[in-house]
């Protein structure tokens, strides 16, 4: 394999077209100067320069090798100064998980902050229910997730990034809408439900069956995202318990009721990482990032 060295002796010929010249600039002796070309040529297994006694000129091999070869040791010219880069967190890639629900509430202006902090560092985005973005957090195939509890806080930090109400979901123009007034236990009692997955959606399903009197016989859906809920409600497929910021999905023939006091709880979304950090990009961004809780 070509050495640098060689590299920057071929560009030089190349440029200055004299042997002379060449050795000069790179202040070496014309002799060691041929020996690196011919070294050179031998690797490559091509003829690079055609040169007689009065010029010396690229043949079309050289002329191609040419614009390799400086882009070659531009490349490594600059690979310190981005390992350095790399090193103290300025740029890199920073992996994220987000649940949906989080995808319409907070996402938008955490990523917009985390661009003010590290602006050269690439975001990769996977939405995630909260146990997969923990197990992405333990294998390294995540940094930052924003998710649900319960978490090991042992294992992980974490800032509270957002705290809400639950709302009941109900199709326009059903009746419970037109009760003004907030609703309680014995309002739903019959409806349909569509119900959180007690897997997938573990969080949303024990907060609600913890809260409120869920009669299983009347659950007709069970699903794992918000949205996937709030379009079944408007397909009058039943009713839901979603949290308050599922009214800014914008979706049509929906209608968000207030539940009693004591039949609602408080949702709480935070940003959690791997107390082992490796991610040097992270750890910049942690110095400097705000959590504010609403």
């Amino acid at each position: 394999m070509f050495t640098f060295d060689q590299l920057a002796a071929f560009i030089a010929v190349a440029e200055e077209l004299h042997f002379g010249r060449a050795a000069e600039r790179l202040n070496m002796t014309q002799p060691p100067l041929s020996r690196q070309i011919q070294k050179l040529e031998r690797i490559v297994g091509t003829e690079l320069l055609e040169r007689d006694n009065r010029k010396v000129q690229l043949t079309p091999a050289g002329l191609a090798f040419l614009d390799e070869a400086r882009r070659l040791l531009t490349l490594a010219g600059r690979a310190p100064a981005t390992a350095r880069r790399i090193a103290s967190g300025r740029t890199g890639i920073l992996r994220i998980g987000f649940t949906a629900a989080s995808g319409y509430s907070v996402l938008g202006p955490l990523l917009e902050q985390i661009s003010g902090i590290v602006p050269d560092v690439d975001i990769e985005l996977q939405e995630l229910v909260t146990g997969e973005q923990l197990d992405g957090l333990l294998t390294g195939e995540l940094d930052l997730g924003l998710a649900r509890p319960p978490f090991d806080a042992r294992t992980f930090d974490s800032r509270l990034l957002s705290r809400e109400s639950m709302v009941l979901a109900v199709p326009s123009g059903h009746p419970l809408a037109a009760l003004d007034r907030d609703i309680g236990p014995e309002d739903f009692s019959h409806e349909a439900l569509i119900m959180h997955s007690p897997t997938q959606a573990r969080y949303f399903y024990d907060l609600v069956v913890r809260l409120l009197p869920i009669d299983h016989g009347n659950v007709v859906h069970t699903v794992s995202q918000i949205v996937t809920m709030v379009s079944l409600v408007a397909a009058k497929r039943g009713v839901a318990f979603v949290p308050e910021s599922a009214t800014a999905l914008g979706i049509n023939g929906v209608a968000f009721l207030p539940l009693a006091a004591g039949s609602t709880g408080q949702v709480e979304l935070h940003a959690l990482w791997n107390r082992r950090i490796t991610n040097p990009a992270l750890r910049l961004l942690l110095q400097d990032l705000e959590f504010s809780a609403s």
